[in-house]
């Protein structure tokens, strides 16, 4: 297997942490990612990966959900008090309600395991592609309602206040907003937030969704501000 993982750097110096405590697989991801170009640090318990997440330098954590010590469920869930760090959750094949869980606590994206690197590749630098990288040129704004969004800093507030947005939630009202008052199927929102094409009973964009209701509330009217068209996808209303 090793020998199919085998590949040419591509010169990126993005800097993840593999937090499993399977040590094989560890170090077999290991060495792909960093033929990769990636910087890798491993983790092998849920203790040492909340440490060592909270710590600088990192871009991007791959969090296992069976671990020692600490499952990554808490460790995502005490991670997100303080952290918007990109996290992609690997979770057992079929486990639908480790899936949801992982996301309803924000989680960006998720792999069932047994995976296979090069997906897992594929998603990491999907997750990437989302994270702002500052420039000055950068100040791209949209304001409605009460909303203001930055693209450059990828942030947003309501009213004049902060929300605590994951890489993948912004990405998506990034993407409504764009096209408010238009309707946005589901599968749009899977490449352009996701970068990635749904699969059979893959319900993460409408957990994204469910996430944005809660964080933004009712718009200043009391209407819900994104709209569920069936069988299609989503609108985000406009007086």
């Amino acid at each position: 297997m090793l020998g199919e993982l085998k590949s040419k750097k591509t010169g990126m110096q993005n800097t993840i942490l593999l937090a499993d405590d399977d040590v094989e697989l560890s170090d077999l991801l290991k060495e792909y990612f960093e033929s990769e170009g990636f910087e890798v640090h491993t983790a092998y318990d849920g203790a040492a990966a909340l440490q060592r997440a909270r710590q600088p330098g990192l871009d991007l954590v791959v969090l296992d959900i069976m671990m020692p010590e600490m499952n990554g469920m808490d460790v995502l869930k005490e991670l997100r008090r303080d952290s918007r760090l990109p996290v992609i959750m690997l979770t057992a094949r079929g486990d639908d309600m480790d899936r949801i869980l992982g996301l309803e606590l924000g989680a960006d994206d998720y792999v069932p395991k047994p995976c296979n690197p090069r997906e897992l590749l594929a998603r990491i630098r999907a997750v990437m592609r989302r994270v702002p990288v500052q420039s000055e040129e950068d100040h791209g704004h949209i304001d409605i309602d009460d909303l203001e969004l930055s693209q450059g800093s990828r942030t947003l507030k309501k009213s004049g206040e902060a929300v605590e947005l994951t890489s993948t939630e912004f990405s998506i009202l990034l993407e409504l907003l764009q096209h408010k008052g238009e309707v946005v199927s589901k599968r749009d929102l899977y490449v352009s937030a996701l970068g990635r094409e749904p699969v059979p009973h893959d319900r993460s964009v409408d957990m994204h969704v469910s996430n944005l209701r809660r964080k933004l509330g009712a718009d200043p009217r009391g209407d819900n501000r994104i709209e569920t068209i069936r069988g299609i996808g989503y609108q985000y209303r406009v007086a």
